[in-house]
Formats: structure tokens, C-alpha cells, sequence
């Protein structure tokens, strides 16, 4: 393992172990719900979606660092549902979105594969133009995409969840 890999799948793990606490206590009945505090229904993104949304990246990042990693696509609609700019809609009644344990399992599961495919990458493999034109735009390396994309992608997305469990009434992860 290169050094940059090292300092990205560290705090990547960080970051992991931040998602799995942010779960504590939530139950799948109230997984995709918007909070309503005092009488006011709240504007926020809920779990569902955060995980659902950020669970589209790490097929994107495998494929920024030039890696065909099986299992971690997500699934069929997920793109649709889950994409950037797409809203995220109170969902009473479990249907429009996938179901907790769903979304968290799929979650998990890709971003360990790809932080375990990114350990082992050597450094010279960050220095190289990140092949996408849109991320090139702001992330013109594979290594800031890559660091990015695993953490503060996720770490911003993380922090509505942590918003979202106070509204609810549970308190910090």
C-alpha cells in the first residue's frame, strides 16, 4: 500500500464506523420518515436516502481508479432515486424507498469492497488524471477524487443523518 492509499482508507474507515454508529437506535419504521418537530414537518434529508445516495459512489470511484469490482453497482432504479438533485420524500408507508436493512446492507457492503480495493492501490495510481470530466472539473487527480468521494462526500451526508436523529429524538450516535 502507497501512502496516499493509506491516509484515504484510514480516515475512509473512520468514516464507516461513523455510518454503522449514526444506525443506533433507528428503527426501519422510521428509516425514510422527515421529522416533524413542534408541528413542523423539517426539510432534511432522513437515512434512507443519505445511505441510498451515497451507496451510488464507490462504483464510480472503482471506476476512477481503473478497477471492475463485482457487487458494489447499485441496484436497478437506485440511480434514479438516489441521484444528485433527486428530492428526498417522507415515505410513511415504506414504499417508495428500499427498506432499511436493504439500503444499509448494499451500503456497507460497497464501501468496504472498495476501501479494501483502494488499500492496496500504489501511490502513482492518485497522480493520474481523474478520468471523468465532470469530477475533473474540481478534482483534477484521481487520489482528490478518490479521498473526496470516501470521505468528505460521505462525512457531509453523515452529519444530516446526525441533524436528523436529534430531530427525531435520539440523541447523538
Amino acid at each position: 500500500m502507497g501512502a496516499f492509499a493509506d491516509s484515504i482508507t484510514h480516515a475512509a474507515k473512520r468514516s464507516r464506523t461513523y455510518a454503522e454508529r449514526l444506525l443506533k437506535d433507528v428503527r426501519p419504521d422510521q428509516f425514510a420518515r422527515k421529522p416533524i418537530v413542534a408541528g413542523v414537518p423539517i426539510d432534511t434529508n432522513h437515512p434512507a436516502f443519505v445511505y441510498g445516495h451515497l451507496a451510488l459512489y464507490p462504483a464510480k470511484i472503482a471506476q476512477m481508479i481503473g478497477k471492475d469490482i463485482p457487487g458494489i453497482a447499485s441496484p436497478p432504479g437506485h440511480e434514479d432515486l438516489f441521484k444528485n438533485g433527486a428530492p428526498c420524500q417522507d415515505d410513511p408507508l415504506g414504499t417508495i424507498y428500499p427498506g432499511m436493512d436493504t439500503l444499509t446492507r448494499h451500503y456497507f457492503n460497497a464501501y468496504d469492497t472498495v476501501i479494501a480495493a483502494v488499500s492496496t492501490l500504489p501511490d502513482d495510481i492518485f497522480a493520474r488524471e481523474t478520468p471523468d470530466p465532470r469530477y475533473r472539473e474540481f478534482m483534477p487527480l484521481v487520489g482528490s477524487i478518490t479521498l473526496f468521494l470516501l470521505n468528505n462526500h460521505v462525512m457531509v451526508h453523515l452529519g444530516q443523518i446526525s441533524a436528523w436523529r436529534r430531530c427525531m429524538g435520539l440523541g447523538a450516535a
